[in-house]
């Protein structure tokens, strides 16, 4: 399992680091998991299992 960071999300799905908490405050997006005081991370294959519709949607 690998954990993404907040630039590394934005990077992969290129959305801004807001529109990202939108969605997932809207439960439209994976939730982040809060690795310590100040730092959040995502777990890889949910982002890219949300990812994987989009592109087959193309």
């Amino acid at each position: 399992m690998r954990i993404l960071s907040k630039k590394q999300v934005k990077e992969l799905v290129l959305y801004s680091p807001q529109h990202i908490a939108r969605m997932e405050k809207a439960g439209t997006f994976p939730k982040r998991i809060q690795l310590g005081p100040n730092r959040v991370g995502w777990v890889e294959d949910e982002v890219l299992d949300w990812l994987q519709p989009r592109l087959e949607s193309r």
